[in-house]
């Protein structure tokens, strides 16, 4: 508790002054001007859900206008899935809206051309949250609020919030803590001063029970043949990993497997790959500092597909794959020696993980 008061304390006016003068503007431009659609990037994760809800709330406190949230893809991370249910979190698929209803269109940690939402690139967009780097697209956005020093921007939209003294209830609290923790890996991973204030902040306030609910979720077997193939598939080239999915039922466990895989000794690069439907989802995990692992995936999916992150964390993806054996494992091929050219490697064969 000592430490949340010094949380509360150390969030000073300076530290407001930012976002208290964009979200000034931002509402005073919103109102009057109807239904707002929050779009978040496809698979949302903890962050982007996080965030969507939190802005959801400061614009219903604020102004009262209706907002919807809507994301692509699935939901499928056994967390995220338990997250969504036990919080009550309202979202609905994007493919399922008629867009024209919606004259005010915000993303939230993402952005339009990056490829990993499912937002029509023709449609204006109005407001853009993020942390990850700005993209060219964004300078048609009206307002822009992207902060790539910041480990989450769920810590953000938490900024807002405390900007404009709009007070929140605990299952609020509980999204926007799980996704600052997941985020920055419990202050472990790329976080800023922002964040561990907000996390500080957001502790005492979240439900202790429902982050053990989402952090232990109940999962079918089928979700340990994934660990089965990620481990039978992985080769390791030096201090790097590479593993291949194949066809896979929940486009969040190629994130999940890289997480898993970045704890094999001596192993400090992960990049790996599985085909949802008819897109190749790919993720970059990465220790070393030195590396920026969203400029290293735009180069190795250049010409192919789209990719983005920042730090020590990317993913990217590559629509219209051929759903073949042979051609994932062609494609696969073709990636590993990208990457492995990018940092400047000799194209050796890979060594398995295991072997019989």
């Amino acid at each position: 508790m000592a430490d949340a008061s010094l949380a509360r304390s150390e969030t000073t006016a300076t530290d407001l002054h930012r976002p208290r003068v964009f979200t000034d503007q931002l509402l005073q431009w919103l109102r009057g001007r109807g239904h707002v659609l929050i779009v978040t990037h496809d698979h949302p994760d903890p962050d982007a859900l996080a965030s969507a809800m939190a802005l959801k709330h400061l614009i219903l406190v604020q102004t009262g206008q209706p907002t919807t949230v809507a994301y692509g893809g699935v939901v499928g991370r056994g967390e995220n899935r338990v997250m969504v249910e036990s919080l009550e979190i309202d979202i609905v698929p994007l493919e399922s809206l008629d867009l024209d209803r919606y004259p005010v269109v915000c993303m939230v940690d993402t952005q339009p051309g990056t490829g990993n939402n499912s937002f029509p690139v023709e449609r204006p967009v109005h407001l853009v949250i993020d942390h990850h780097p700005c993209l060219e697209a964004c300078q048609k956005v009206r307002w822009v609020d992207v902060r790539e020093d910041y480990g989450a921007t769920a810590t953000m939209v938490f900024e807002y919030l405390l900007a404009q003294k709009v007070n929140f209830g605990t299952k609020l609290a509980t999204i926007l803590f799980y996704a600052i923790k997941s985020e920055t890996q419990d202050l472990g991973r790329e976080w800023s001063r922002a964040d561990r204030r907000a996390y500080m902040y957001l502790l005492p306030l979240a439900n202790n029970r429902i982050l053990f609910d989402i952090t232990h979720p109940e999962v079918p077997r089928a979700y340990f043949r994934h660990f089965h193939h990620a481990i039978r598939n992985a080769l390791i080239f030096g201090d790097i990993l590479v593993f291949n999915l194949f066809d896979i039922d929940n486009p969040d466990m190629v994130a999940e497997m890289a997480d898993f895989l970045l704890r094999v000794d001596e192993v400090a690069i992960v990049m790996g790959l599985g085909r949802f439907r008819d897109t190749v989802v790919l993720s970059f995990r990465t220790l070393r500092s030195d590396l920026n692992a969203g400029a290293v995936m735009q180069a190795v999916v250049t010409g192919l597909g789209t990719a983005g992150g920042h730090g020590m964390m990317a993913g990217g993806q590559i629509r219209g794959t051929d759903g073949s054996r042979e051609a994932q494992e062609h494609l696969a091929h073709t990636l590993t020696q990208r990457l492995l050219a990018h940092l400047g490697r000799y194209p050796a064969p890979g060594l398995p993980l295991v072997s019989d």
